[in-house]
């Protein structure tokens, strides 16, 4: 009985590895690895995921991020993070810090309000902000770090206005020194520049 047995399992023992590799071999099939492009993008969207949580659009008499905005808007409203637009005015050392600079705080006042005017469009809420530093760049830095942005979002011209800075000086020293994602936008030569809402003086509070 047993020399009948023994034949009975290793048949038993052979048709368990068959349905096995059966099995696995269908697992594969269904179920094929995925390649690195597809695990890389998984894992990008799984750490912007985690890492947004504020976002800051930077606007100053260099840094045009007009036509970053709507980008802006939407990262912002699909991540669900905080919206900052924020203008920088930078104070000459001839004058104080909180000296009035009319004609710009005006300008600053307009480039906000068509900000906040997208994002409302979008449903997306937005808090707007002028700022008066010494550098644009060191305003944008202490701004980011004081509201715990995790990106800043620039935007520049083709054209740069600085020798051996295409983008600004201002924009490369925020891309520098931040301590979170800056994600910097070139306007291509043939985009339309969206025109900031006009400011009456007398809207300008000091």
């Amino acid at each position: 009985m047993s020399l009948e047995a023994e034949p009975h399992l290793i048949g038993v023992v052979l048709a368990l590895c068959v349905l096995a590799a059966i099995t696995a071999t269908l697992y594969w099939m269904l179920h094929p690895p995925t390649t690195k492009a597809e695990q890389a993008a998984r894992e990008a969207q799984t750490e912007l995921a985690e890492m947004l949580g504020s976002v800051i659009i930077i606007f100053s008499k260099e840094i045009h991020s007009e036509h970053m905005t709507a980008l802006a808007v939407r990262i912002a409203r699909r991540e669900r993070a905080q919206l900052l637009a924020a203008y920088i005015i930078e104070v000459p050392l001839t004058l104080p810090l909180r000296a009035q600079m009319e004609e710009e705080e005006r300008y600053a006042l307009g480039v906000l309000a068509t900000a906040e005017a997208i994002a409302r469009q979008k449903g997306v809420e937005i808090t707007t902000e002028t700022i008066k530093a010494r550098q644009v760049s060191q305003g944008a830095l202490d701004l980011a770090k004081r509201h715990d942005a995790h990106m800043i979002v620039l935007g520049s011209y083709r054209e740069g206005k600085y020798s051996g800075a295409p983008l600004g000086r201002a924009i490369e020293n925020i891309s520098a020194a931040a301590e979170c994602d800056v994600l910097i936008g070139v306007q291509g030569r043939k985009a339309v520049v969206q025109q900031p809402a006009r400011v009456a003086p007398e809207q300008i509070s000091y």
